[in-house]
């Protein structure tokens, strides 16, 4: 399964801890994680997911592919600027929200609009969205894999 990973690019160190744990229990189950392919949550979650021999792809705002982090196999150029934030959850089975601003934010309102199942853990709460909550990384997991194994 695909999972994106949405939050912030600039985060704090239990931030940080947080997404990475998001990537390690994403890598050793043996999910794709997709995100934005930059720092902060995305580094985080990558360099989480591939401590575990997870795949990483990662789709970048800009032109540049030399600009991901160093823990994304899988580097998706777009030149779209924020208008990138479409894709993350569109190519995601489901949609991990953890901590974020407006950009978070409005990758929420895609996978909304895109009928992906939302799990938040620290993240915004949307009027509209459904967003299940949790308190942590593995029950994030646990939520998203119900959520897709339901869907089948």
């Amino acid at each position: 399964m695909r999972v994106s990973v949405i939050g912030g690019g600039t985060i704090t160190d239990e931030e940080v801890e947080t997404a990475a744990a998001v990537g390690r229990e994403l890598g050793a189950r043996g999910h794709t994680v997709v995100c934005g392919g930059r720092g902060g949550t995305m580094e985080a979650v990558c360099r989480g997911a591939a401590a575990e021999r997870g795949t990483t792809i990662g789709i970048l705002p800009g032109a540049d592919r030399s600009l991901a982090n160093e823990f994304v196999d899988v580097v998706i150029a777009t030149g779209l600027g924020h208008a990138r934030n479409a894709l993350v959850p569109l190519n995601g089975d489901a949609v991990i929200a953890l901590s974020g601003g407006v950009g978070t934010l409005s990758e929420i309102g895609f996978a909304g609009i895109y009928d992906r199942p939302i799990v938040g853990l620290d993240t915004h709460d949307v009027a509209g969205v459904e967003i299940e909550t949790v308190g942590t990384p593995a029950a994030a997991v646990d939520a998203v894999e119900a959520a897709v194994d339901g869907e089948l």
